[in-house]
């Protein structure tokens, strides 16, 4: 009995000093790690270990590693679309000094039981500290409505325009809507996990319908009665004349009825015309040229037909104040039927043939127009590429029924459009009136190449404002994201 207290006494005071001993060395490694400047044992950083280094180290050796690891792209696709998401696109980043200096503060808490308590349970479990990924979501969104406004399947509302007698009323078609949030926490999700590389991610879409075909909302837009133009001079005004206008909304109700698939319904109009027209007042109403502005094109002549086509559609065309001019309402469907030709477009990621081709270089020359004779843009977007005819950010595309070039007349008097193509210029001039209720200023855009990246260039365009000369202010037009070819 004797022989087992002595036994049990003895081991209990081996294990005493044992734990002792343990307890004296994680005390002196503690000190140790206390005193010195390095991240303690057992510590990593999304992988990366960083035990014993500094934090300079560590943020050299982290940040070089997600470095290398962030240089690379996501492939968004959507059937036999694709297109590229770099982190620059959207300015992701670690927060590696959130994450070093947690790193670096594990048993330093000035708390000696709760530092050595932290010290071992990491010695012994090991950590692995995740940064946060910080982006801007804004450029994020941007970047994701850009590829919306590119991919094939665009919804098409219905929407109506005048061809000579004839209104035609085209039928919606439904599209595919990214669903942004989705595919925004999705790239972010696999960036935030950084072994993205190469990996193929299908667009999340959902179908979008269009609006049914209001037709009493049309009539009520198109109904005029008749009205000669006329300007006055005291005070200088000049008042467009009105063709009258009117149709049968019953019958063109019950032809969509019967027809509701149909992918145009034509309806003869009813005119009445007035004696006076504003192209009879020739250019005196509009006396004072306000903006004018040209392209060069290459005469290939099915190109160079869609050119003048479109040209001759907007050419004398007279917005008042405050009216907003629709490319796509005034130039209408581009159709074999109105003698539109195939050229070269922008389609699916890549340079095709399609009807049409060209004209965005009439929207492009006019929007560079409208931007120095200082109206306001309502809707415009850029080109998949960079076009050949103005610098990125100068441009304006249109597709019709879902991409339109729109501005309103903000000047306080009429304005008159004045456009042409021919010996390989297109030239569209803007002519109104000055007077002291619209200051005028010299006014040209400016734009920089912000950035490049692997397959993409992206433009700031900034609209710059100048008074005898001296520049009085800046306004930043758009930011435009295009693919590289």
């Amino acid at each position: 009995m004797e022989n087992k207290k002595n036994f049990i006494l003895m081991y209990l005071i081996l294990l005493a000093i044992v734990i002792g001993i343990f307890v004296a060395s994680v005390i002196t490694f503690y000190v140790c790690h206390k005193n010195s400047a390095g991240i303690q044992s057992g510590v990593s950083i999304k992988g990366i270990n960083v035990s014993g280094l500094t934090k300079d180290e560590a943020k050299e050796l982290v940040g070089e590693k997600l470095k290398s690891e962030l240089n690379h792209h996501l492939i968004l696709k959507y059937h036999n679309y694709e297109y590229y998401v770099e982190v620059e696109q959207f300015e992701a980043e670690f927060d590696l000094e959130t994450s070093l200096d947690y790193a670096y503060q594990i048993g330093r808490s000035g708390n000696v039981f709760k530092d050595i308590k932290d010290y071992v349970f990491v010695l012994m479990t090991k950590i692995d500290i995740h940064p946060t990924l910080k982006y801007n979501e804004q450029a994020l969104k941007d970047y994701i409505e850009t590829i919306q406004t590119q991919l094939p399947d665009q919804l098409e509302q219905s929407s109506y325009y005048v061809d000579d007698d004839k209104l035609v009323i085209t039928n919606g078609k439904n599209g595919a809507k990214i669903d942004i949030g989705e595919l925004e926490k999705t790239i972010v999700e696999e960036v935030q996990e950084v072994q993205y590389k190469n990996r193929c991610i299908d667009i999340p879409t959902f179908t979008e319908y269009p609006e049914k075909i209001n037709v009493q909302a049309i009539h009520n837009e198109i109904y005029r009665q008749p009205q000669n133009a006329y300007y006055t001079t005291q005070p200088r005004m000049v008042y467009a004349e009105v063709i009258g206008v009117d149709f049968d909304v019953t019958q063109v109700e019950e032809q969509i009825k019967q027809q509701p698939d149909a992918e145009e319904y034509k309806i003869r109009l009813q005119y009445a015309t007035p004696e006076i027209t504003v192209n009879d007042l020739g250019m005196d109403p509009f006396p004072d040229l306000l903006a004018t502005f040209s392209t060069k094109y290459v005469n290939n002549p099915d190109r160079t037909t869609n050119l003048k086509l479109a040209s001759n559609k907007i050419n004398g065309k007279v917005v008042m104040p405050q009216e907003e001019f629709s490319f796509n309402r005034t130039v209408g469907r581009r159709t074999e039927a109105a003698g539109y030709r195939n050229a070269a477009i922008f389609s699916d990621g890549q340079v095709t043939d399609g009807l049409g081709g060209g004209i965005c270089q009439i929207t492009s020359t006019l929007y560079n127009s409208v931007i120095f004779a200082n109206l306001d843009i309502t809707a415009r977007r850029n080109h998949m590429f960079v076009p050949s005819y103005v610098k990125g950010g100068e441009d304006a595309t249109v597709v019709y029924g879902s991409t339109d070039f729109k501005f309103r007349n903000s000047r306080s008097y009429p304005i008159k459009i004045v456009s042409s193509v021919e010996n390989g210029v297109a030239m569209v001039s803007i002519y109104g009136y000055k007077n002291e209720n619209d200051p005028e200023y010299e006014i040209s855009i400016a734009t920089n190449l912000v950035k490049t990246t692997s397959t993409s260039l992206v433009y700031d365009a900034f609209k710059v404002y100048k008074q005898n000369g001296v520049v009085v202010k800046r306004e930043k037009l758009s930011r435009d994201t295009y693919k590289k070819y």
